[in-house]
């Protein structure tokens, strides 16, 4: 009789997590909670217990102190799971720490500004690369269902119902109705876009910048063919509808 290989207690293996950005511009408490609270329209299940990742890059250098526990409680409210903070100081380091929330290194470290002469012009930063290969789903992607193209563009031949979230390095194409979330280059490609036949999404994001549709997606392409894309910080919505391109 083979016998079967002894389980370990423990494995580790290396997998792939999406976490949120939560982008502060304020470390008041109060502040934050009113954002959010716009932000979500009130819905209690409007994040769905998503890993987040707090950068505070904008204000650490100004910032003496913040209160890590009210802020991880203040996000947990709101079903966001505080597992990270990018852009700290090192000063900042060990009460991150103390709070069970590790260092992301993804973003520079911040340092405060001194005063100097002004930087020599450099060239500018080379963008990001489109992600190469594609992922085919045949199956509708049903609510509570995720479904992440790590790398590569993501095409859908089915429906994507409400509560679906749809996530890619890349490109999204849904050639069924797009309803859920879609979150298109997740890895920071402003580049990506996110296509369908028949737009209806609760959420869209490119690059980390996001629009939600809690009144419904505009009247006059709702159910329609369209694209959505990256335009400078704005989210943009256009018609493929043969009809507007008349």
């Amino acid at each position: 009789m083979l016998k079967s290989p002894s389980l370990q207690p423990i494995e580790i293996k290396i997998s792939t997590v999406v976490a949120i950005s939560t982008i502060l511009h304020s470390s008041d408490p109060l502040a934050i909670d009113a954002a959010l609270k716009q932000m979500t329209g009130g819905v209690p299940d409007f994040f769905d217990d998503e890993f987040a990742v707090i950068d505070v890059s904008d204000i650490a250098a100004g910032l003496p102190k913040i209160d890590w526990k009210q802020l991880v409680a203040l996000l947990k409210k709101y079903r966001l799971n505080a597992v990270a903070v990018r852009g700290a100081t090192p000063e900042m380091a060990d009460a991150i720490r103390s709070h069970g929330l590790s260092l992301d290194e993804g973003g520079a470290s911040v340092k405060p500004r001194e005063p100097g002469p002004a930087p020599a012009a450099v060239a500018p930063a080379p963008a990001v690369a489109a992600p190469a290969g594609t992922m085919v789903i045949d199956t509708p992607v049903r609510a509570g269902q995720r479904i992440y193209a790590r790398g590569c563009d993501l095409i859908i031949t089915a429906v994507v119902n409400n509560g679906a979230e749809i996530i890619a390095d890349g490109s999204i194409h849904v050639y069924a109705p797009l309803h859920g979330r879609a979150l298109a280059g997740a890895s920071g490609n402003a580049e990506a876009r996110i296509f369908a036949l028949s737009m209806q999404p609760e959420l869209v994001s490119i690059a980390g910048v996001y629009r939600t549709f809690d009144e419904g997606f505009p009247p006059e392409m709702a159910r329609q063919p369209a694209q959505i894309r990256l335009i400078g910080d704005r989210i943009d919505i256009l018609s493929l509808s043969p009809a507007s391109r008349a």
